[in-house]
């Protein structure tokens, strides 16, 4: 078997529940760290996880992620923790696709502006080509062009959640960013809408005011989840945990507590 070294996921502060957080498309486990230091002030311990190490050595499908991430946290905190699965954008997809699994370990969960599937076989085909040409500039393109094209998307308008610098040291993963284009492509997921109905623990899903398009979805996803609830960030785009982050962490921290006694 394969072995991913966990060295490169980010580990914060101990306590009675540690949030596991799963970052978006060209992301990385830094991404988190403002957001896990307020969850430290609160006795919350995080775990940012780095998702690229998943695609470092093989290909590896969305439902094969929600298998392997399962069976890590069961490895790595059974027993010790209440478990808290959060993931923003790409990194909300493939929680849920851990989420929906019978042998899913985890206590609660936040989803942020993530996506359940394209039910549309011709709305899959069309993403998967668009995602396509994304991979080959994250491969074998000028990085700081692709960077700033992927950047200049309108859903991402607003804060990013790092600094230039932070983003070029990406480079080094730009095969498996490339890879993730491709495994992870949203083209490549097969709808989740029927199975969100699953996912029995309490669930936050938090959406931007201004990101119509993804409180839509949303608004969708928890009618169909029986302890999920939204969170609407006023004011802010598809980068929520960014753009509000003292909101965020606060409405977090919330959730956990009354979710988790």
């Amino acid at each position: 078997m394969i072995q991913r070294t966990r060295q490169t996921d980010e580990i914060r502060g101990a306590g009675a529940v540690e949030c596991w957080c799963l970052h978006g498309a060209v992301g990385s486990a830094g991404d988190w760290r403002e957001f896990a230091a307020a969850m430290s002030a609160n006795s919350i311990a995080s775990r940012a996880v780095d998702l690229w190490r998943f695609l470092a050595c093989e290909p590896m499908s969305l439902t094969r992620f929600g298998e392997a991430l399962n069976a890590e946290a069961n490895d790595v905190s059974a027993g010790r923790a209440k478990r808290v699965l959060v993931g923003y954008s790409m990194g909300g997809r493939l929680a849920l696709h851990a989420l929906a699994r019978t042998d899913s370990p985890w206590d609660a969960a936040v989803i942020v502006s993530a996506h359940p599937g394209l039910e549309d076989a011709d709305e899959r085909r069309a993403r998967l080509a668009r995602d396509a040409g994304w991979a080959a500039q994250a491969f074998g393109g000028d990085w700081q062009k692709f960077l700033d094209e992927w950047n200049a998307q309108s859903v991402l308008a607003g804060e990013a959640p790092r600094d230039a610098e932070a983003s070029a040291r990406l480079v080094m993963r730009r095969r498996e960013i490339a890879r993730s284009f491709v495994d992870w492509s949203l083209g490549a997921q097969e709808p989740m809408w029927g199975e969100l109905g699953r996912i029995k623990i309490p669930v936050l899903w938090v959406v931007g005011e201004r990101d119509e398009k993804f409180h839509r979805l949303g608004e969708r996803a928890v009618s169909q989840m029986p302890q999920a609830r939204l969170a609407v960030a006023p004011g802010a785009g598809h980068r929520v945990p960014w753009e509000c982050g003292e909101w965020f962490a606060a409405r977090v921290g919330e959730f956990i507590a009354a979710a988790i006694s």
